[in-house]
């Protein structure tokens, strides 16, 4: 119970982390970083450090399964996964609070400086954040091999993503207004505010960091002791390309992770241009909040009784009924409501399903290759959100361009026509996309509950056999060849 505390606790700290490095700090560049620059310098400075932000999410795809192959060659006595919790939470936490203060006020001082010294800090943070996260989900093979306990932790980690995420949704404005008038007497967004923003998102995420690492424990199986060595990326990545389990999963939830962020993106345009009611969109945020919690609780449950591969598919057809109530009925805001919540419903068992069958690919991958990566496997979803983020962004910019929802427009200036093209990119696309996920999943995704059992059963007793050599196997054999030839050279 206490570990399971432990690894939800966790997810929190992380996943709020996330939000204040991906959204709010976008805010606070926009809104309060060049506050003491000349106007005109303020514009191109923050088109500046947004567009190194874009570049340097996009460069990071790359290396996420480079990062997942250094743990993955980790051997310490805390374990393989533990280290990563302590050095990349709280690396990532320093290096936060120092872009929240504008690198100490530099910002003010030199601002040629600022921008090659923020490139350094933000990659090098972006890299520590990046151990820490696939550390966590990777984890989760290590601390068990029981395909159901395995449900819990993914589930337990999601339900303290949920409330770590939106929960900072909910303090940010608060927090940053309340430190701002502490400070300068106005409630008006200030430095002095986000500093002290970034401070606590600093504090929480060190302390949930600590918490994993000195709080759970590793389970050093006759799976794990006795794999091959992981090898370099090449030697991985070659590993990885012969799981076709885990190439199947991953491209069935990259076709989900499109359709999601593209719809998510523009949602808003949906309350301010299709129904004219923007103050509205507080529904959008309001409903994610609940179904996640309330999914995640109920995911290890449902799935004693129903197999994780009908929750992925029954949430498949769950978003398919959100998007034609999407496309028919977006003009009636009770039913876009109903949309919202057939889309958003499904969402967690969706992205835990895809968790699970990806954690339960390292067992069926180590079985085909005899080595077992565990966080490099674990390292391909969020390497595949970065994907669909990257392409999301993208997608915002040209709907806006192409259905005329820029500039001063509003609901009255829509015509048919923007309407239709709207529909076209932020529905009817996305649409398909989820139809051919289902599908990929469905005829090609073949690892469940009672599969990932057999193979479990089928590595133990190949492992104890011989028949699936270990690493140490192997170099025990090559210094008894050795010896064998130096006895004969002797001869």
């Amino acid at each position: 119970m206490r570990q399971h505390i432990v690894y939800a606790f966790g997810n929190l700290g992380q996943s709020g982390f996330y939000n204040a490095l991906s959204t709010y700090f976008v805010v606070y560049v926009t809104s309060s970083l060049f506050a003491n620059v000349d106007e005109t310098v303020a514009s191109r400075l923050i088109g500046v450090i947004t567009g190194l932000i874009v570049v340097i999410r996009i460069a990071e795809i790359f290396i996420d399964p480079l990062l997942g192959n250094l743990i993955d060659n980790t051997t310490t006595r805390m374990g393989r996964f533990r280290p990563w919790q302590l050095i990349g939470g709280t690396v990532s936490a320093i290096l936060l609070f120092m872009v929240y203060t504008g690198l100490f006020g530099l910002v003010n001082v030199n601002q040629t400086w600022f921008i090659v010294l923020f490139v350094i800090v933000f990659i090098v943070l972006d890299v520590f954040y990046s151990l820490r996260d696939i550390s966590y989900w990777g984890m989760i093979p290590a601390i068990s091999e029981d395909s159901h306990e395995r449900s819990v932790y993914t589930a337990l980690g999601s339900f303290g993503g949920s409330i770590g995420y939106n929960g900072l949704t909910i303090i940010v404005i608060p927090v940053v207004s309340y430190f701002s008038f502490l400070f300068t007497g106005s409630y008006a967004e200030s430095q002095s505010g986000w500093t002290a923003f970034g401070i606590i998102v600093a504090l929480l995420g060190i302390i949930t960091a600590w918490s994993v690492a000195f709080g759970t424990k590793e389970r050093e199986s006759a799976l794990r002791s006795k794999a091959q060595k992981n090898g370099n990326p090449l030697q991985a990545f070659a590993a990885l390309a012969k799981n076709d389990q885990l190439l199947w999963v991953a491209l069935s939830y990259l076709f989900y992770a499109v359709a999601n962020t593209a719809t998510t993106g523009v949602l808003f345009y949906l309350f301010k241009f299709v129904l004219g009611q923007p103050e509205a969109f507080s529904i959008a945020g309001v409903i994610p909040v609940f179904t996640g919690l309330g999914a995640s609780a109920l995911y290890p449950i449902i799935n004693r009784y129903v197999p994780r591969r009908y929750l992925f598919l029954g949430g498949m057809v769950f978003m398919v009924i959100a998007y034609l109530i999407f496309i028919f009925a977006s003009s009636s805001l009770p039913l876009v409501v109903v949309g919202l919540l057939f889309f958003y419903l499904p969402a967690t068992f969706i992205q835990m399903t895809a968790i699970l069958s990806l954690t339960d690919s390292v067992e069926y991958g180590q079985l085909k290759t005899g080595r077992r990566n565990e966080a490099v496997t674990l390292s391909v979803r969020p390497m595949l959100d970065k994907i669909a983020g990257a392409l999301s962004n993208g997608i915002v910019g040209f709907i806006a361009v192409a259905a005329g929802m820029v500039g001063s427009a509003t609901a009255a200036d829509m015509t048919a026509a923007n309407i239709h093209t709207y529909k076209i990119f932020a529905f009817y696309t996305p649409l398909a996309f989820i139809v051919v996920s289902a599908l990929v999943f469905m005829f090609t995704v073949k690892i469940d509950e009672k599969m990932h059992a057999e193979i479990v059963e089928e590595l133990e007793a190949k492992l104890a056999s011989g028949e699936i050599e270990s690493e140490d196997a192997k170099d025990a054999d090559l210094v008894e060849e050795n010896a064998a030839e130096g006895a004969a050279a002797r001869k």
